[in-house]
């Protein structure tokens, strides 16, 4: 499938990006690819979790303190976790040390900056900050290897079918999914690092933000999240052939 034919029924208010690297030394000439459909910066969700999990153990001297937080933050995306990393350490701390490892600048949300998951990003800057995170993985950075294992532990519930749908059991996998009372849509993202061997190593992500605008599906939404209920099907049913499409498209493209 094309892109084009994956966004041409989009509803005129979506949002829609993928974006995809393959690169590393000894390998091909780096290639990329990218489409967007919709606003140029779209809420991150957590889809950024495995990067502050990485950047923060530096800033953390007790290493057993860190994974106690970073594991299920990235894992099973536990929300209380991440904001005691993001906290703790800072989200201007944060987000200027993935800059420096990554060459990508992400900025605090400015209404509240303690929202970690409301940081705008666009799809190429998350492969590009991904790419340097699991290139650095491979050269032997043992926090990046670790984070990068736990990708590789989320399970199927928070997955979306992406290891499935692109022929991978392994790929580490982070996806973020969340619908904000003042939004009238629910945002789906997704990640996957495939290391390719040496420094190679490839990164996909798609990422979506559509209509969700039934006042009575936002309220049992809205419920069921302050309730801590599990929100994942209701985003699976929204934007799960999308979100797998846009994926299974950005590593065709991306060629072998």
């Amino acid at each position: 499938m094309a892109f084009n034919e994956l966004l041409d029924d989009l509803d005129p208010s979506a949002g829609v990006q993928a974006a995809g690297i393959r690169r590393g030394y000894g390998g091909p000439p780096a290639r990329t690819v990218g489409v967007r459909s919709g606003l140029a910066r779209l809420r991150c969700a957590s889809l950024l979790k495995p990067l502050y999990a990485w950047v923060s153990a530096a800033h953390m001297p007790d290493a057993d303190l860190w994974r106690r937080h970073a594991e299920p933050a990235v894992v099973i995306s536990s929300n209380s976790d991440t904001l005691n990393l993001w906290l703790a350490i800072g989200p201007g701390v944060i987000l200027e040390d993935i800059r420096r490892r990554t060459g990508v600048a992400w900025s605090p949300p400015n209404g509240d900056p303690s929202r970690f998951g409301s940081v705008e990003v666009a799809a190429d800057e998350v492969a590009t900050a991904y790419a340097a995170f699991a290139q650095s993985a491979v050269a032997g950075d043992p926090v990046a290897a670790t984070v990068l294992e736990w990708m590789r532990q989320v399970g199927r519930e928070q997955a979306f079918g992406i290891r499935e749908a692109i022929g991978v059991a392994d790929a580490r996998i982070k996806s973020g999914w969340f619908g904000a009372p003042e939004e009238t849509c629910l945002r789906t993202h997704a990640v996957a690092l495939l290391p390719l061997g040496g420094t190679r190593v490839t990164v996909i992500v798609g990422m979506t933000a559509l209509p969700y605008t039934d006042a009575r599906e936002r309220a049992i939404y809205r419920e069921r999240v302050a309730k801590g209920l599990s929100v994942e099907q209701t985003h699976e049913k929204l934007a799960g052939t999308l979100l797998r499409g846009l994926m299974t498209t950005t590593l065709t493209e991306l060629g072998g």
